[in-house]
């Protein structure tokens, strides 16, 4: 590798790192911020909606991007998502309305979802001489790293003094996210794939059914609000420990990024039907009160879907096409995410054992389909 694609590679890595610390700090205690102030496990779930903007936004990026023919069109896409979800976080330390929370989520979600596909195109072409799947790994381990620290600040900042100065602190690893996307930009301003986007009929068959697999394993996959929530009003565990709990899943999903991608250069997709088996098992253990091993599966099944759906995504599509193509996909399986949460809302509400079978349904559906593109390697 190129010293100044290392140096852009290691930049991105750490922008990610500064990124994750921020957001995934604030998202570790998000539902039980919400329980906090007073809301319902159906505005937890609401949560879900957030996701799915941003995931709508993620295509709307992809779309722009990909039908760019300017470097710097993906460049100031990438900064103008990380500025948008990197500001929103710390403001939520200025609020104890729920409608005011649930927006700024919002936020935080379309600035991530808008520089998502912009921001992988950039990564898939630096990573290309490593091997993508190792390369995704790494980002992936810097990512957890950041969301393994994030946890534990915001953890000892709320023993300090309460939630609104945890939000607060997570303004420093957001400014220092910024500087190193600068860095990013400095060593790899010229992105190959500006030329016109693929049109979405060209993306292909196997393309269509990995996504419509990874929309089912997110549908059942249970998200962290929830999660929070169900430790929260079942008093299962203080905020501190809610907090500390999604570190451990961090770690767990850092511990299998770099293994998950090195797996999936040698052996394609069989490296994804993990994902939906450990999205069932951490259903039960949760809503049993089990949040170490429940916690421990949860980033098992994070880790093998974060890691390597931006490979296979890369490798099943020309450079040209696949800023489309990632938000394309990001927006189906956020279509299915929000559909999902929502579902666990109100079914948590109703009652809480009805999730299971929800997710048991959606994650054997999941891993069926996997197992028809097991032979494909993406290559």
């Amino acid at each position: 590798m190129q010293k100044k694609l290392l140096v852009a590679f290691i930049a991105l890595s750490f922008v990610s790192l500064f990124a994750d610390t921020t957001y995934e700090g604030a998202r570790s205690v998000l539902g039980s911020y919400i329980e906090y102030i007073g809301a319902t496990a159906v505005i937890a779930g609401l949560v879900g909606v957030g996701e799915f903007m941003g995931y709508v936004f993620r295509l709307l990026g992809g779309v722009i991007a990909g039908r760019s023919e300017s470097s710097k069109v993906y460049w100031l896409i990438t900064f103008l998502g990380y500025g948008i979800n990197l500001v929103a976080v710390p403001m939520l330390a200025f609020t104890r309305n729920w409608t005011l929370v649930i927006l700024l989520v919002f936020l935080e979600r379309i600035g991530k979802g808008l520089r998502q596909p912009s921001r992988d195109v950039i990564l898939s072409e630096i990573t290309e001489g490593i091997g993508r799947g190792k390369g995704f790994g790494i980002h992936e381990l810097f990512d957890q790293i950041g969301a393994f620290i994030g946890p534990i600040v915001v953890a000892y900042a709320l023993y300090l003094d309460g939630y609104s100065f945890a939000f607060l602190v997570l303004s420093i690893p957001a400014l220092l996210a910024i500087i190193s996307l600068a860095i990013g930009y400095k060593n790899y301003p010229e992105v190959k794939a500006v030329r016109k986007s693929t049109k979405s009929g060209k993306l292909g068959r196997t393309f269509w059914i990995y996504t419509v697999a990874m929309s089912l394993f997110t549908i059942g996959f249970m998200h962290w609000s929830i999660v929070s929530y169900h430790l929260k009003a079942a008093n299962i565990m203080s905020d501190e420990g809610i907090a500390l709990l999604y570190a451990v899943a961090m770690a767990s999903d850092a511990a299998i990024a770099l293994p998950a991608g090195i797996i999936y250069d040698k052996a394609g997709i069989a490296s994804i039907l993990i994902a939906p088996i450990a999205a069932f098992l951490e259903v039960p253990l949760f809503l049993s009160g089990n949040g170490i091993p429940a916690a421990v599966i949860w980033g098992i099944a994070m880790g093998a879907y974060e890691t390597n759906i931006r490979a296979a995504v890369a490798d099943l599509v020309e450079a040209e096409g696949r800023a489309y193509a990632y938000g394309i996909f990001s927006f189906l399986t956020g279509a299915f995410w929000m559909a999902g949460s929502l579902l666990m809302g109100l079914f948590y509400d109703i009652d809480r054992s009805l999730i299971i079978p929800l997710s048991l349904i959606s994650e054997a559906l999941s891993f069926s389909l996997l197992l028809t593109l097991k032979g494909h390697k993406f290559h």
